[in-house]
């Protein structure tokens, strides 16, 4: 069984489609003119502006809820994994990932307002929404919510758990199937609220979490500051096979930074289009510009201090091929791949408080991801449903996810990442063909925004002027501050 998901998984991640994901980064940023270049003071107004109302939630709260997905165990033990198999050059494509995705990341979330539907009094939408609505082919629609709900409720949440559970083994001694049935009372008692109280519990973990662990980077990466320049070369060298210890990585750090940098900023994967959806405002381009916000946030910002601590202090193992091949760097012998090269990096500085940082930090940040999975599962499973009863099948689903993530604690590393990778993959491959064929509605988006904003007005979404079809909520949205008023 494990040779078959091995092969899938070869499948879902080999080198085509690595870098078809740097090239739809690429040619998105192209036909948007770079926007995450152009409008990135836009992209971090816009996520204050939003008032949230009794169908949605504010700019900000979608952002975390996005976020609450994003920031997770990808940041922490994903950046640790990416160096193992590829070296210090895999944060180079990390960021590349990063800076290409963010328009990936605009391009689904624009679409994701634009087709959104307003069921059983809240505002729902994503993939599978704008793949029926847009392209007309409901059937691709239904495999990808299928998809997503094997992905979301089964396949990833065993990584966060996974991770979480190990940080807190090694810090504070806790065996992991203790900490899974904690996880598991304490998250069925929060998705049990549903969108709302998922986002009000993530709008505030989440900032809060964020900048205590960028303090601690900050901390450690002044403290090494003369080390900067130095170890922005040895990345930037080894992105590109200059470098004499890891020349011979070129292809896995292209491969492991790709990966590992969709799995944290998940540009492409089509979750973060989730919570855009949910968002109240008055055009899609605005959230379509925030979500490109919280692909800088997580990638550029907490997985690089995530590196900038490792390699500053050495803190790091890399392998020459495999999990069993020689190791080319042991900076940290006997660690395994995952959170111990954060913990051991913060402990160089601070002895005897890295672990247990790191642990807190990790349970915080990969919770909050289990409860956007839960978020996205049910959006899919409303979907579905549509017209008929689903209270049995979200119930159905709590009880799946909640499962995932208690056998994900107590399962090896490297089966979590395993299933998590493929979930990812599933996810990746039908959101991409999705968003390349649909880029045209939201490159009109993105053009309306800009030509209203440039008469001096606070744009608002008239699909039938833009010839949009199928956009039925904005076909008769009403400001929610008119609404107020009449």
């Amino acid at each position: 069984m494990e040779d078959l998901l091995r092969a899938i998984n070869g499948v879902l991640w080999s080198s085509p489609v690595v870098y078809t994901l740097l090239g739809v980064g690429l040619l998105f940023s192209i036909l948007t003119r770079f926007s995450q270049v152009r409008h990135i003071k836009d992209m971090f107004v816009l996520m204050f502006t939003g008032k949230k109302s009794d169908a949605g939630v504010s700019s900000f709260q979608a952002l975390s809820v996005a976020l609450a997905g994003r920031v997770g165990t990808g940041n922490i033990a994903g950046v640790a994994s990416a160096i193992f198999y590829g070296g210090p050059g895999a944060v180079f494509w990390m960021w590349a990932i990063a800076f290409l995705g963010a328009s990936s990341a605009f391009i689904e979330s624009t679409l994701a307002q634009v087709y959104k539907d307003k069921h059983e009094g809240q505002y729902r939408g994503g993939p599978a929404f704008y793949i029926e609505k847009g392209m007309g082919t409901k059937w691709f629609g239904i495999i990808f919510a299928i998809a997503a709900l094997i992905a979301m409720s089964i396949l990833m949440p065993g990584v966060q758990s996974n991770a979480i559970a190990a940080a807190v083994d090694n810090a504070f001694a806790v065996p992991p199937w203790v900490t899974g049935l904690v996880l598991v009372l304490f998250l069925g008692l929060i998705i049990l609220g549903g969108i709302k109280w998922i986002a009000t519990t993530a709008s505030f973990i989440v900032p809060f979490m964020a900048i205590a662990y960028m303090l601690m980077a900050g901390v450690i990466i002044g403290m090494n500051i003369t080390a900067v320049p130095e170890t922005i070369q040895l990345i930037v060298s080894s992105a590109f096979g200059m470098d004499s210890i890891f020349g011979g990585l070129l292809g896995s750090a292209i491969a492991w930074g790709v990966m590992r940098g969709v799995y944290s900023n998940e540009a492409g994967q089509g979750t973060g289009a989730h919570a855009a959806a949910a968002a109240e405002v008055s055009h899609p381009a605005k959230q379509g510009l925030v979500q490109s916000a919280s692909v800088y946030i997580d990638t550029l910002l907490i997985c690089s201090a995530t590196a900038f601590m490792i390699l500053f202090t050495g803190m790091y193992n890399t392998t020459s091929g495999g999990d069993n091949d020689p190791l080319v760097v042991e900076g940290i012998p006997g660690a395994t791949v995952g959170p111990e090269f954060t913990q051991g990096a913060i402990n160089s500085v601070f002895p005897a408080f890295g672990t247990g940082f790191v642990a807190i930090a990790l349970l915080f940040f990969a919770f909050t991801t289990i409860m956007a999975y839960y978020y996205i599962a049910e959006t899919n499973i409303a979907y579905l449903m549509r017209g008929r009863k689903a209270a049995i099948p979200m119930f159905l689903i709590k009880i799946v996810l909640l499962g995932a993530t208690y056998f994900g604690a107590v399962r090896t590393a490297e089966n979590a990442w395993l299933l998590g990778d493929i979930g990812l993959g599933l996810m990746v491959w039908i959101n991409v063909i999705a968003i390349l064929i649909l880029a045209k509605p939201a490159l009109q988006c993105l053009k309306d925004y800009e030509e209203q904003k440039k008469q001096g007005l606070d744009p608002v979404f008239n699909p039938k002027k833009l010839g949009i079809k199928n956009a039925t909520f904005w076909e008769t949205y009403v400001d929610p501050e008119k609404r107020k008023s009449s």
